[in-house]
């Protein structure tokens, strides 16, 4: 089993009636974005988002891109993240 910590990005933004949100991101992976009305809701969802990007990558035999230059870090073994 392998690992993987991907960077993502969270931005305050806005919803289109206005109402405040969060834009959530994973630069690597091209497309792959979400929104929440807080900080964490965002971080919650684009966690998900992440998870079903890499299923997707995966089920179409595509390369996860790692490398610190993506902002992915790759691990032999089971890990554990925690956000601060």
């Amino acid at each position: 089993m392998k690992s993987y910590i991907f960077s993502v990005v969270v931005e305050e933004d806005q919803f289109e009636d206005g109402r405040n949100a969060y834009h959530a991101y994973c630069p690597a992976l091209k497309g792959c974005h979400t929104w929440g009305h807080t900080y964490d809701e965002a971080l919650v969802n684009i966690q998900d988002a992440v998870e079903i990007f890499v299923e997707d990558l995966l089920e179409a035999a595509s390369a996860i891109p790692v490398g610190p230059e993506n902002g992915v870090i790759e691990r032999d073994s089971p890990s554990v993240v925690v956000n601060i």
